[in-house]
């Protein structure tokens, strides 16, 4: 460039439209050579590729577009000058450089562009800068986001747990409860059903975060937990039309940020599908009374079976726990036909049984999972951050999701 720009100096201090035109000429032949030289060496390809490159690395892009400007003035001035019928060798390498260069501004601006999508978590992202954030592959993680912006609200679905995931674990240092604590502590059971209850959680939740088990262990204990927990409930005859009462009197919380979370991507129709171990009438009664039951949201849980008089007598289709999340996720396989252009997911949930919620899913493109990790941290945390792209240790809030969902749409 400082070249092309002491010739033009030069041209101005001669005066003379001859003497310029010769100068830069000359100047534009030695450009010619160069690149007639470097596209032997290189092909016309790897040229080009090379000026991406160039594009890309320099902070400003005045150096390529004033050799674009440059080219485009020196083929007009060609032209009105005299020129000879038939271009020389010159001009066709001249020319074959300018729609090179051209070229080049072009795919790196489009590049330009795609890298400016992708945000990098620490710059552009401070909700990643929280320390209930912990990551174990950023690089990994930036590029499923960076594929997920790409493919926007039209490829994009939601599958969550909803308890400890959407709903808060704790707040002022008390536990909140999950749908079936809601009825567990509710006045429509029994001091003495109320107690057993409490002894079952007791007894099965430790084995449920035992960090020594493995799933395949967990799961008969879970079974029997469920089973044994609602079999309590049926011998309470639960009334239906109770529950929106027992939800308002309840400390039952959804996470910071959840209103914001459920709007936007029921404004966008992005597809959220709440795949739940907890009992769905109670469920969806949260999700109503808080006012994000939306078109948008599937629910899938346990849900209960009433008489004609709204008496609880059983609970349909076959048990859902923590751990067989694989196996109702096969069985829903109809609703995610339904979305086979939805190939990207953003997966949340607290329990390792989660992680296979998706399995439903042939198609998946891109996938980020987000894990809460709510108890035992120190036990499971490493376990946590293999299994999930990003973990969130005590935290009660949907921010991260957010952010990811304000980049995306």
């Amino acid at each position: 460039m400082k070249a092309v720009h002491s010739a033009q100096v030069k041209c101005s201090v001669d005066g003379t439209a001859a003497d310029g035109l010769q100068a830069r000429q000359a100047v534009l032949l030695s450009t010619t050579n160069c690149c007639a030289l470097l596209m032997c060496v290189t092909g016309p390809w790897g040229f080009a590729r090379g000026l991406v490159r160039l594009y890309l690395e320099t902070p400003s892009t005045a150096p390529c577009a004033a050799i674009l400007v440059l080219l485009k003035q020196e083929e007009f001035s060609f032209a009105s000058a005299a020129a000879p019928a038939k271009p020389s060798a010159c001009m066709q390498a001249l020319r074959l450089w300018t729609l090179l260069a051209t070229c080049a501004v072009a795919v790196g601006q489009n590049q330009g562009q795609k890298n400016q999508e992708c945000p990098k978590l620490n710059a552009q992202m401070p909700e990643f800068q929280k320390k209930t954030v912990h990551i174990k592959d950023p690089a990994r993680v930036e590029e499923i986001i960076c594929g997920l912006i790409k493919g926007g609200a039209a490829k994009l679905q939601i599958i969550t747990d909803f308890d400890m995931t959407l709903s808060r674990f704790s707040y002022n240092g008390k536990r909140c409860p999950t749908c079936h604590n809601i009825i567990d502590n509710s006045k429509l059971i029994t001091e003495e059903c109320r107690k057993k209850l409490l002894q079952l959680k007791e007894t099965y939740y430790a084995i449920e975060i035992d960090p020594a088990l493995t799933i395949e262990e967990k799961y008969p204990y879970m079974v029997e937990w469920y089973n044994k927990s609602h079999a309590l409930l049926i011998e309470q005859g639960l009334q239906k039309d109770k529950f929106a009462e027992v939800v308002r009197e309840s400390d039952v919380m959804l996470k910071e940020g959840y209103e914001n979370f459920f709007d936007k991507l029921s404004e966008h129709n992005i597809p959220v599908f709440i795949f739940s171990a907890g009992i769905g009438d109670i469920l969806e009664e949260v999700i109503h009374q808080a006012g994000v039951y939306h078109p948008n949201v599937k629910v899938v849980s346990n849900f209960m079976d009433f008489d004609e008089n709204g008496v609880l007598k059983g609970f349909k289709g076959e048990l859902i726990h923590v751990y067989n999340k694989h196996d109702g996720a096969l069985k829903n396989t109809e609703y995610f036909k339904q979305l086979k252009d939805n190939s990207n997911i953003i997966l949340l949930g607290d329990s390792q049984g989660d992680l296979s919620m998706a399995d439903g899913v042939a198609n998946v493109e891109h996938i980020l999972k987000i894990g809460y990790l709510n108890d035992k941290v120190d036990e499971l945390l490493e376990k946590y951050m293999d299994s999930y792209d990003i973990v969130l240790v005590k935290d009660e809030s949907l921010e991260v999701a957010n952010s990811i969902l304000q980049k995306i749409l």
